[in-house]
């Protein structure tokens, strides 16, 4: 990513830097060196996009035809629910969103310049172009540079590009906004700030990229359009039925509207969005932060995830792992064999492990940080003074230093085994190292160099040995490879990092496909079908990825009807993060432009925490299933009376009322289906692909209809003829108010007692509830006790009873209603065996 200035930069200005004056002038002139900020909508309108979705809009229409129907106890009731519930969704992502923001640390707040002709510490914000800038180790770049001056300088890049591997630029080169200085001093000059670096570049991309639709949106949505639409069908049969038998138009449309709203599954929006809710909590816990509520589902849903490397398979640190000596390869189980050659490469490089009060900090170039953490194993100190040093330069590719009358030097092998003579097993030794991946550099050293140039007493050396070095993959990231295969999710590595050590690493944790695809971003073809025919294969490594290369990629597998998971951490992969149906950003490495575009952000920047999000993800989505089939079940006995009113012409009474189906959907079932939101994950959730098809399918609607709401329409019919008949009623007779009350708590009885085995009943779609562990879900039992409760409240507590419609059945009628639990659970059972037996 470096490279010469862009036209027009600032001229190079005098070693003193910028006046004062001149800097606020040009500060005034360019705006503060801050990177655009997103339009952030603000709270209040978050919170009325929760109120006015399709959904939303659905219940406040019913809000308003119970008003027009005379029912303003049902109109207060349902808008209580909109609130609440859109109040619930709006806290939980603007808390995720408060805590993503609290992650912002990508630029520094300070930086050391020189103006006046002094040395100073400015806010970075205050930069402005033509600011001579200092640098040294430890420094991040907060505005785009070009170097002017450059002493052993090594920048690490990876936030922009994925290399994991630190640059050496050279003088006249550009730095980047957002790399850090890991080695060495500079002098540069600050040729762009804020909006125009190509760090705000890279965020304006990602902001351009529009956020797919999550798959459990686009499939709510179908739901709630098909309910929707039977709903407002259903009311106009009832209007023109009740015409049709001689009732007042005025009568007729208010029956019609309150038909229309006990239709409305009330209860559906705050079950999805609790149990929603709830799995992003339990993914909190397990270091993955939610930052849409949607991303639960979509995550289970993905079938294709494209990772980066660095910081996410790997650890974003260098180790070394093979040291080869002329006598052979060293034993680094036993770190002491290592001293000799440690001892020599520490000498000559500056890059140290450091003990602060905050434990242990990495300071300088990581490959340098990382032989001495291995000779501090090796029990090397640090005792003998360099009487002289000779710094890494991008012409030599070595370093060096003299103490003791010996010189130590490290450095590119291809620039120092020439200087040692002939050693061909070092020319084998370092094929095969370079060939799985590794760094490899060389040391050697040379006893009384006497004094002179780098190049003068670099000669004549003895090579101690080729040390190899490698960001080494996560603990635990060859397992979640594996899981992941068997839920049937492809994967792809997509990093900027060089092709040889992609495939290396990809090798290692397992992520190469049966037959290996390894490509780089300039082999990619331009037209985006083709693109996602290449890709569309499981290991594909993609090496040498911009930013635009990644949006594609997102983009192309989507065409091809994946759902897309894309993990990063760094700057350049905010774009593809946003494209992809879900982005999965790194929250303690990663960039503030990442963890923005992300819909999930990994806490511990773990990658084996995907594979827990998923199985989080994928049990949500069948308890989605479950709990949709337990409100449409009840809708089913919810609609029953209405039909056979109408069928029999009026000549049979209704068994329930309006307002004691709004007590079915939101008073007695709304805890029992919250608790089948909190089912845990069966434990083949993660064998064989995600199920993304509808929700509502064949399958689904035959037990709805044909078995478990049928079942309970039919106890539900009984429990209310039984009490009419023993009361005295006769077909076609009009029946007491006292006694239709009582058969109306009956049949109201039987419907919860119905759900009650229904709750069990839907826990699993292939096992009968006697064979689902009763205490696995204890929270389901909890809300049956609750249910059972709310159900002699409502027909226990006389002014609430009469309110609703209903009275305290009979002895009979609590033996009709009982029959419904057996009914449910066995009729479920049989259904069950029937489709095992159909299979087997």
């Amino acid at each position: 990513m470096t490279g010469p200035p862009s036209e027009g930069s600032a001229p190079v200005p005098p070693r003193e830097g910028l006046s004062s004056a001149e800097a606020a002038r040009r500060l005034a002139a360019d705006g503060p060196n801050r990177l655009p900020e997103g339009k952030r909508s603000p709270a209040a309108l978050l919170l009325f996009r929760e109120l006015v979705h399709f959904f939303a809009l659905m219940l406040w229409a019913a809000t308003g035809l119970a008003l027009l129907a005379g029912m303003p106890q049902l109109a207060v009731a349902i808008a209580v629910v909109v609130l609440l519930n859109g109040g619930f969704a709006f806290a939980q992502e603007y808390r995720a969103d408060r805590a993503s923001k609290r992650l912002r640390e990508l630029l520094p707040s300070d930086a050391t310049v020189r103006r006046d002709g002094r040395r100073a510490v400015v806010s970075a914000a205050a930069l402005v172009r033509g600011d001579v800038v200092l640098l040294e180790a430890g420094d991040r770049i907060s505005a785009d540079l070009e170097l002017t001056e450059a002493h052993s300088l090594a920048v690490n890049q990876s936030t922009l590009t994925g290399e994991s591997v630190p640059v050496r630029p050279r003088e006249r080169e550009t730095l980047f906004a957002g790399t850090f200085v890991v080695e060495g001093q500079a002098e540069a000059v600050v040729t762009a700030t804020g909006a125009r670096t190509r760090l705000a570049a890279i965020a304006t991309l990602t902001g351009m990229a529009s956020r797919p639709p999550s798959p459990l949106a686009r499939q709510l949505s179908k739901v709630i359009k098909v309910i929707a639409v039977s709903a407002l069908g259903v009311g106009v049969v009832f209007f023109g039925l009740t015409l049709l038998l001689g009732m007042s138009p005025s009568d007729g449309f208010l029956l019609a509207l309150g038909v229309t709203v006990a239709l409305v599954p009330e209860g559906l929006l705050p079950t999805v969005t609790l149990s929603l809710a709830r799995a992003a909590r339990q993914m909190a816990r397990c270091k993955a932060l939610v930052r849409h509520l949607e991303a639960v589902e979509t995550l289970g849903a993905a079938t294709f995830i494209c990772t980066d490397k660095t910081g996410t398979i790997t650890r974003n640190e260098m180790t070394v792992v093979l040291i080869w000596t002329p006598d052979g390869p060293l034993d680094l189980a036993a770190p002491a064999t290592a001293a000799e050659i440690m001892r020599s490469a520490v000498l000559c490089s500056t890059g140290r492990l450091v003990r602060t009060d905050g434990g242990v900090k990495s300071v300088g170039d990581p490959t340098e940080v990382a032989m001495h953490a291995l000779a501090l194993r090796a029990g090397v100190g640090e005792d003998t003074a360099v009487t002289r040093r000779y710094p890494f330069d991008p012409v030599r590719r070595r370093s060096s230093a003299v103490t003791g009358g010996r010189l130590h030097l490290k450095g590119a092998p291809d620039a120092v085994l020439p200087l040692c003579g002939d050693v061909p097993e070092a020319a084998r030794a370092l094929e095969e190292m370079s060939a799985s991946g590794l760094r490899v550099l060389a040391v050697a050293r040379r006893d009384n160099p006497g004094t002179g140039t780098a190049e003068q007493v670099e000669q004549g050396l003895t090579l101690l040995g080729l040390v190899g070095l490698e960001d080494p993959p996560r603990d635990g990231v060859a397992d979640a490879i594996i899981t992941c295969r068997e839920a049937g999710i492809r994967l792809a590595m997509i990093t900027g990092d060089h092709p040889g050590t992609a495939r290396a690493i990809a090798d290692k944790v397992g992520l190469l496909g049966r037959e290996p695809l390894v490509i780089t971003g300039r082999e990619l073809p331009a037209d985006d079908a083709a693109l996602g025919e290449l890709l569309d294969h499981d290991g594909v490594v993609v090496a040498r990825v911009t930013p635009q290369d990644k949006l594609r990629i997102a983009r192309a597998l989507r065409g091809r009807g994946h759902v897309v998971a894309m993990t990063g951490d760094g700057v350049n992969d905010g774009p593809a993060l946003r494209e992809a149906d879900i982005g999965v950003a790194m929250g303690a490495s990663g960039t503030d432009v990442a963890r923005e575009a992300a819909d999930l952000v990994l806490l511990d920047d773990h990658f084996a925490t995907i594979v827990t999000a998923i199985e989080l993800g994928r049990a949500t989505y069948a308890n989605i299933r479950r709990f949709l089939t337990y409100h449409l079940t009840d809708n089913v006995a919810e609609l029953t009376p209405f039909l056979v009113w109408a069928l029999s012409g009026g000549t049979l009474p209704l068994a329930l009322s309006v307002l004691q189906v709004l007590a079915l959907d939101i008073g007695t079932d709304l805890l029992p289906a919250l608790a089948l939101g909190a089912e845990p994950a069966n434990p083949r959730t993660m064998h064989g692909p995600a199920r993304t098809g509808a929700l509502i399918e064949r399958r689904l609607l035959l037990r709805v209809f044909g078995v478990l709401g049928a079942t309970e329409a039919v106890v539900e019919m009984a429990a209310f003829f039984t009490v009419l008949s023993l009361g005295g009623w006769a077909l076609g007779a009009e029946p007491s108010a006292a006694l239709l009350a009582t058969a109306s708590g009956a049949a109201f009885a039987a419907v919860v007692l119905g759900q009650l085995a229904n709750a069990f009943a839907c826990r699993s779609e292939t096992r009968w509830a006697g064979r689902v562990p009763l205490l696995g879900n204890r929270l389901l039992l909890w809300a049956v006790m609750i249910e059972a409760i709310m159900l002699l409240v409502f027909v226990g507590f006389p002014p609430l009873a009469r309110l609703l419609g209903g009275a305290f059945p009979s002895a009979p009628g609590w033996v009709m209603a009982a029959l419904a639990i057996p009914a449910v659970v066995g009729a479920d059972a049989v259904h069950k065996a029937w489709r095992a037996r159909r299979k087997s």
